[in-house]
Formats: C-alpha cells, structure tokens, sequence
C-alpha cells in the first residue's frame, strides 16, 4: 500500500492531480468534489478510476417562461374546440331529402335547397326526410263485400311528404305517418268494398276495379289532409285478391254451379229461340209453298181450260175424225202385247180392230 504511488496521503487534492493530472478548469463553471464515502476503497483501486462528476449547469442559460406555453397551449386548444364546434353543426342538403331543425324538440324551420347549412350548436338537431317518392307495402286485410263476402286484400300505395314541419309536429316521425296513412287506407277500401258486391270485383270485364282505386286515393288524402299529416298519397292499387283459406273450397264449388246454372240458362234460351226461328221458318216455307201451289194450279187450269178450247175449235170441224182419233188414242193405252177383249163383232170398236170402217 505504501509503495503505490496512487496511494492515498492524506492530501485530497494532491490526491486527485495524482489520479487525473493538472487540467484547467472550465471558466464559469464551478468544480464539484465527489463525494468518497470510503476512502479505503478508492485508495485500492489499482487503474485509478473514479466517479465523474455531474454536468454543471451553465449560467448563462434562460430559464422556460411557463406562463407564455400556457397560454398558447390554450389558444390552440380554443381554436381546435371551435373549429370542432363549426364543424359538426354544419351539414348538408341532398336533391331528394329534406333537413328538419329542430330546436328543444320544436320544428322552427326546414330546408329543401339542395346545399350547405348550419345549425345553432348545442340547442338545435337536424332530422332527415325523404323528398322522392315512396312505396309502401301494406300488410294483408280481410274485409267484406256487400254480397257478406269475405276477401282478403294486398295492395300498396305511392306516396311523398309534402309538408316535413307538419309531419314532424303531427306525426313525430316517418313510421307514425305510413301507419295512420295505412290506417286511413284500409278505412277507406272497407267502405269501398262494402258498397261492391264480390262478383264485381274479380270480374275483369267491369271496370269497377278501377274506380275504387281512384275513389280510396281521394277518400285517404281527404282524411290525411283534415289529420294535417303533411303527406300526400299519389295512388292507391289492389295488387291482388284472395279468399281465406277455410272459405276458398266452398266458394269455388258455389262459383262452379253458378257458372253450370248460367251455361244452363244460354242452353236453355239458345234452343228456345232455335226452335222459334224454326218453326217460324216452317210457317214462311208452308205459306210459299201453298202460294207456289195455288199459281200452279190456276196457271195448270187457264192452260188445260185453253187447251181444250183448243182441241174442240180443232175436233168441232170434223167430228168424225175426231171419233177416229179418240178412238186409236185409246188403243194406245188399253191394247198392249197380251191384253185380251171380249166385245160383240159387231161393235164399232171391234170393226176398228178388225179393218172394217163401213
């Protein structure tokens, strides 16, 4: 230990040199001794290694000004808060929509001009319409025809929203308007169909069909417009008619005989006025024929009636040869290959016959 000549004397900073050299010291910086807690220990350290002192701080260094960061650490905190603010009360208004502001759940205005707008922040919403046209499917109704027939009805309606601020304060929303406007739209086909016998529905050659729907169309904007719903109902169309299920076996058997009785009835006419143009075509036939008949035979008699005028004018110039004539006319027709006559020889027919004409 006393031989080394790192070896600790007593004097510290003697010491120190001994270990590290004669260094200048920086200016303005003040020397900061290390603290040994045993110098036992550092006097046995054969490589002569030690602590290094901490950084000094320089004087001439300017302290942060915390007040300046501060405040514009909340400059640009207000600023990105406001441009928030503005951002998401703006908003934008499509061709086929309207924007409802609403302010305390009370409409004070709408907007339809396609566009960007701006609300009030924090006290009003913004809720949104459709502005096109709309179809709705309604649910299957059963209902009654006049004639106590129960069909079932499936139907749908176009529609639009014409007034969105009396929608909103009326209705409260879209789903609320469609189900009073169903409702409005079955009331309306009841009083419809109740005054419409069944056969007049389902019979295409009637165009009654076409009536109820334009009459159901009027009768429900009538209703919706009293209701002050703020839509409007462009058309109303049957879509398709059915019968229950537990009534569509009997009814199809009824329609079945009523057709069968209908055939009947055109049968039963068909031979009926068959069988009159018949016999009164009979009847012309008969009366033609019986004035057919009646000239002939006045026609038959005027010549017969001329013709034996004829033949006496002729016969009454020489009657001898009339008698001649009359007689070998009547050979012709009573003498044939095998007729046999008994008369008297001496008869004038006979001598006729046998060539004697004195």
């Amino acid at each position: 230990m006393s031989n080394n000549k790192n070896n600790f004397d007593g004097d510290l900073d003697k010491f120190v040199k001994k270990l590290f050299g004669e260094k200048k010291a920086p200016k303005n910086v003040k020397d900061i001794t290390p603290d040994y807690n045993n110098t036992d220990e550092m006097a046995s350290n054969d490589k002569g290694t030690a602590k290094k002192a901490k950084t000094p701080l320089s004087k001439n260094k300017k302290p942060v000004n915390m007040k300046q960061w501060i405040t514009s650490a909340v400059i640009l905190t207000v600023v990105f808060a406001a441009f928030i603010i503005v951002f998401a009360n703006l908003y934008v208004v499509k061709e086929n929509e309207y924007k409802v502001v609403r302010q305390f759940g009370e409409v004070v205005k709408y907007e339809k001009e396609p566009g960007l707008h701006m609300k009030i922040p924090f006290i009003q919403s913004v809720t949104t319409l459709p502005r096109n046209l709309m179809t709705h499917d309604m649910t299957e109704e059963e209902i009654s025809t006049k004639d106590k027939k129960r069909i079932i009805i499936d139907n749908y309606t176009v529609w639009r929203v014409t007034d969105p601020k009396a929608l909103i304060s009326n209705a409260g929303q879209l789903l609320n308007a469609e189900s009073r406007m169903e409702e409005f739209i079955y009331s309306a086909l009841r009083t419809e169909f109740g005054q419409t016998n069944y056969e007049d529905i389902i019979n295409d050659k009637k165009s009654s069909r076409g009536n109820i729907n334009d009459r159901v169309t009027e009768r429900v904007n009538e209703l919706i417009t009293a209701a002050n719903f703020g839509i409007e109902v462009m058309d109303v169309r049957i879509r398709r008619t059915d019968l229950p299920k537990e009534n569509e076996q009997a009814v199809y058997t009824r329609m079945v005989s009523e057709r069968q009785s209908t055939a009947q009835t055109y049968i039963s006419e068909g031979d009926a006025v068959k069988r009159s143009e018949e016999a009164k075509t009979d009847q012309e036939v008969q009366v033609k024929l019986a004035t057919a008949n009646k000239k002939a035979a006045i026609i038959r008699a005027e010549g017969e009636s001329q013709a034996a005028q004829i033949y006496n004018n002729a016969y009454s110039k020489d009657p001898e040869f009339y008698s001649l004539f009359r007689t070998l006319e009547s050979y012709k027709k009573t003498i044939g290959d095998e007729t046999m006559i008994i008369i008297p020889a001496d008869s004038p027919y006979a001598k006729l016959l046998s060539g004697r004409l004195d």
